[in-house]
């Protein structure tokens, strides 16, 4: 059973694609006619030229909404397509679950004909938000053990560029750190279920800590401590684009 088959169930109310960061994506496929998306998931982010939807779990293949492009349940590592089949190829928050990372980006480079559009997050960055930092260390912990460096995504795919990734205050697509400068949404069990990294982690482990940032809420520390936060449009939390042209 993939990991999605059991995490990923209200995946499609809690993780709906920002309009904002879908501009910054598509705009980083240029002008490809064809796209594939690996790793899809629910659809988030494909664009109209979307030829094909790779996704290893049919939980998350069932949630794709109707007139979507065609999925083919298949692992990011072994990819039953030939090569170049399509222009550009996609892969959204996806690379930290793979099992191989280099078979699946080597598949990504097989199959894409000019272009590779990686979406993912810096760790080294991401690991002093304040949610990690202050309350849920172990949940950066398991980040620390599955992130991807940057760098080693960039050599494996034989050099590529790196956009930053600004994250909106009122952001519509839940992943981990869409809540920035919106802290109660933490406490929401159907929204950490969204979230691989809370839902890996498990309940008891951040029950603690989610114990001190809900009291903090209701003190008013929390906001005391992030008043710097509260004005701010968006925020570098460490999400990047890496894209390699072929």
């Amino acid at each position: 059973m993939t990991t999605y088959d059991s995490i990923g169930t209200t995946y499609s109310h809690t993780r709906r694609p920002d309009p904002r960061i879908a501009a910054q994506i598509h705009a980083a496929l240029g002008d490809a006619a064809t796209v594939i998306n690996v790793g899809a998931g629910t659809g988030s982010y494909e664009p109209p030229q979307t030829v094909l939807a790779v996704e290893p779990s049919s939980v998350m293949i069932a949630q794709r909404p109707t007139g979507s492009a065609r999925a083919l349940q298949a692992s990011a590592e072994s990819i039953p397509l030939p090569d170049d089949s399509a222009d550009a190829v996609m892969a959204l928050l996806t690379v930290h679950h793979w099992t191989d990372l280099e078979a699946g980006i080597a598949e990504l480079l097989r199959i894409a004909r000019r272009r590779v559009v990686i979406f993912t997050w810096d760790q080294t960055i991401q690991r002093s938000f304040w949610l990690a930092d202050e309350y849920l260390p172990d949940v950066a912990a398991f980040n620390d053990t599955r992130a991807v460096p940057i760098d080693r995504l960039t050599a494996l795919l034989g050099g590529a560029r790196v956009e930053t990734v600004p994250i909106p205050h009122d952001c519509t697509d839940g992943f981990g750190a869409a809540f920035w400068r919106r802290p109660e949404a933490y406490l929401d069990p159907q929204v950490r279920a969204g979230m691989s990294m809370f839902a890996q982690t498990g309940e008891e482990v951040l029950r603690p800590g989610l114990a001190r940032l809900s009291d903090d809420l209701s003190s008013g520390l929390w906001h005391e401590r992030h008043a710097d936060l509260l004005n701010r449009e968006t925020l570098d939390i460490g999400y990047r684009l890496v894209i390699a042209d072929l």
